[in-house]
């Protein structure tokens, strides 16, 4: 089981600048836990989901276990007209799937690499905000 507290060192800016967010276990059912974070509210959602999908065998194959992280956060937008504000989720959803056998060291190479792409801001700045592929 994942701790009841997670601390995530969080760089906002990618400046160097750490700060810690802690996240707290808020819900947990078979297969998925949710934790809420700073300023979680009902009505401005803060939340880390995390989930897992056990593997099946199939033949000589053990299968592939999959996981996945979800950051869900409300944000205040600007409406079409400019005059209202309209509250909207941002959504960020990461997804493994692991086939049963991979080293710690090949996942983490992999992972690693991830990191790297998401920490690129020029790249994932175009990407996300002017959705150019």
């Amino acid at each position: 089981m994942q701790p009841d507290q997670l601390v995530l060192p969080v760089d906002p800016l990618n400046n160097g600048t750490v700060v810690n967010e802690t996240f707290t276990r808020f819900e947990a059912y078979q297969n998925r836990t949710s934790y809420i974070g700073p300023l979680h509210a009902p009505d401005a959602r803060n939340t880390l989901a995390i989930y897992r999908t056990f593997p099946t065998k199939s033949g000589n194959f053990k299968g592939t276990a999959k996981t996945s992280v979800k950051f869900t956060e409300d944000l205040q937008v600007a409406g079409v007209d400019s005059s209202t504000t309209l509250t909207a989720p941002i959504i960020l959803d990461l997804s493994f799937s692991v086939p049963i056998g991979a080293t710690i060291a090949d996942v983490k190479h992999l992972r690693q690499r991830l990191m790297a792409l998401i920490d690129n801001d020029s790249f994932m700045d175009a990407l996300n905000v002017q959705l150019m592929v």
